[in-house]
């Protein structure tokens, strides 16, 4: 048996296409260009790859893009300051504050002064309680990248049972209530949990978000068991570039699992495009407007 790959490159690219279509009707019809501005402080260089790429996605969809880049000793004052001005901005439906921030600045303070109703990122108490209650929230990107990818393997993911390794507030616990409102049953473990494996050889549904490389190993793994990779780590090669791997030892987990993410082309191709996702649903909550079709 050999794992089906979850090509995350295709589905993202169908998913931004549907995007731009409901942006173009929404321009039509209502006259409204969604529209997100992006806050880069510093220059670290895997952030600035990732806005860049923000950058060029939002207006390959038909959204306007702005662009915000603060020096690294900006004070906290100046970033809130700006936060507010954005806030208010009648062009703007989308906040994203690129993460992480210089060590000089408070991150829970900066994303609580970000409008709820404008937070993309999902990260917001107010989006992270109503997520929890199982209200309508805006909804971090990583995890609803890590439903639709689920959902391209299974219609409905209703009464199976799902492991969520890895409980960070940007992606193990808004992913746990997501899989919750699917219906699934969800046990979320982390890397101090007690015989790991044999919880993960009990799950249809395994994802890894802890961030130690290739941690999740194939014999861990249910026969069949659709496997979500979300981690992205750097291990050095001899003589040569380091080595992008996940969470799971990918090559083990091919015979085992019935489908699998990799790393790179899995779930990372999936945050940007489910970033326009929220941009647009933002857009047309904040306009009064039905719910797009994403």
């Amino acid at each position: 048996m050999t794992a089906r790959i979850i090509d995350g490159k295709v589905i993202a690219a169908e998913l931004r296409g549907r995007v731009a279509d409901e942006v173009a009707r929404v321009r039509r019809d209502h006259q409204l260009t969604p529209g997100l501005a992006v806050v880069l402080v510093g220059n670290d260089p895997a952030s600035e790859v990732y806005v860049r790429s923000k950058h060029t996605q939002t207006q390959a969809a038909g959204m306007a893009s702005f662009e915000h880049k603060l020096p690294a000793d900006v004070s906290e004052g100046d970033l809130l300051v700006l936060i507010a001005r954005l806030n208010h901005d009648p062009r703007v439906h989308g906040i994203l504050v690129q993460l992480p921030l210089p060590k000089t600045l408070h991150t829970e303070t900066i994303i609580n002064a970000i409008d709820p109703a404008k937070d993309v990122d999902g990260l917001h108490p107010n989006n992270a309680g109503r997520l929890a209650g199982g209200f309508a929230a805006l909804s971090p990107c990583t995890p609803l990248g890590c439903i639709i990818l689920t959902k391209s393997v299974h219609a409905s993911i209703e009464g199976m049972n799902a492991i969520v390794i890895g409980r960070s507030n940007l992606v193990g616990r808004p992913l746990v209530q997501l899989l919750l409102n699917e219906n699934a049953t969800v046990t979320i473990a982390h890397s101090r949990s007690r015989d790991l494996a044999k919880l993960c050889a009990q799950a249809d549904l395994v994802y890894a978000a802890v961030g130690r490389p290739e941690m999740v190993r194939g014999d861990w793994l249910k026969l069949g068991a659709t496997v979500i990779d979300v981690g992205i780590n750097r291990i050095p090669v001899p003589g040569a570039k380091p080595k992008l791997v996940g969470d799971v030892a990918f090559q083990e987990a091919l015979d085992v699992a019935g489908a699998i993410t990799p790393v790179p082309g899995g779930v990372g191709q999936m945050t940007v495009a489910c970033l326009l996702v929220n941009t647009l649903r933002a857009a047309c909550a904040i306009h009064g407007l039905p719910a797009p079709a994403v």
